[in-house]
């Protein structure tokens, strides 16, 4: 049932893309901004019971909820698993950018991809190149099918809808509070951080491991070993280390970005192997995002055979 719920949510997706911010990014932003309101001192252990009641009791309730529906009606308790993975996960939740800015690029309209790039990434970027932009995009969409496709739906394999619902709610508290470094913001945000990354580190690690099989292994790992402790954010380092090499392409290294020192080439580390990105290593980043949902399907299709044969 987990796979067919998971198979019939994507396929949903596809036919009807979900209005993720009006449905889905607006609520959340209003309960951690009542959350932030209510509890926000500046401190640790109030930032911790402010993540507990908008993480993990919203998760514990609908796993609850999933549990007596398996009891009671489990047809009910198979909606509610697709409803839950159509509110959590999705490509399209952020593939027209990537989309639009391909087609961008390959018309060589460079100022409509900056403009594009710059609404996705929340940053500005007027100096970028067309491989900067290419590089960037590349970026973020390993990022965002990590965040957005694969880790909901390894935690739905594992916990159920709880699991994906727990991991949407924990990535947007660590974005809207975790990431926030203001004065008076204090440290509400570090539980929520830190929640984040023990959440996140097994499907880090899983969907690194995957673009590494799907992909160019050999270098997928050489980098995972020897780039991803060099990348600010060591978590974000394993999977794009692992997505360049899986490429064939070099990611990190200097862009010219207008949001760092007024426009000056800012400090990245090189990651990956082989080539400069341009159009044609966005349309293999394609390839590689659909090849490792393919694997992972597979993996789920084996094991419910075996059990099948089994049972």
């Amino acid at each position: 049932m987990t796979l067919l719920s998971i198979v019939i949510a994507l396929i949903l997706e596809q036919l009807h893309a979900l209005a993720v911010q009006r449905v889905v990014r607006d609520p959340l932003a209003r309960m951690a901004a009542f959350l932030e309101d209510k509890f926000n001192d500046g401190g640790r252990s109030h930032g911790a019971i402010a993540w507990w009641l908008g993480a993990a009791l919203p998760a514990a309730l609908v796993s609850l909820l999933y549990g007596l529906l398996m009891h009671v009606q489990p047809l009910l308790a198979f909606l509610l698993g697709i409803g839950v993975l159509y509110l959590t996960m999705g490509f399209r939740q952020f593939s027209h950018f990537f989309t639009n800015i391909h087609l961008a690029l390959r018309l060589g309209d460079v100022e409509q991809a900056r403009q594009l790039l710059a609404q996705w990434r929340g940053r500005a970027g007027d100096r970028l190149t067309a491989s900067e932009i290419a590089r960037l995009a590349i970026e973020q969409a390993l990022l965002s099918s990590h965040r957005h496709v694969f880790a909901p739906l390894l935690w739905f394999v594992v916990l159920g809808p709880a699991g994906a619902l727990l991991y949407r709610l924990a990535h947007t508290l660590d974005e809207l509070w975790g990431e926030r470094g203001e004065m008076e913001f204090g440290e509400f945000g570090q539980f929520a951080h830190q929640a984040f990354v023990l959440i996140d580190w097994l499907p880090l690690r899983v969907t690194a491991a995957a673009f590494a099989v799907v992909g160019d292994f050999e270098d997928a790992v050489h980098c995972w070993r020897t780039q991803a402790d060099r990348w600010p954010d060591g978590g974000s380092g394993i999977l794009l280390a692992s997505g360049a090499g899986a490429l064939g392409v070099r990611l990190g290294m200097p862009v010219h970005d207008a949001i760092q020192d007024m426009g000056e080439v800012g400090d990245r580390p090189e990651l990956g192997l082989g080539e400069d990105a341009d159009p044609d290593f966005m349309q293999s980043t394609i390839g590689l995002v659909w090849r490792t949902l393919v694997l992972g399907l597979a993996v789920l299709a084996l094991v419910w055979v075996s059990g099948w044969v089994g049972g």
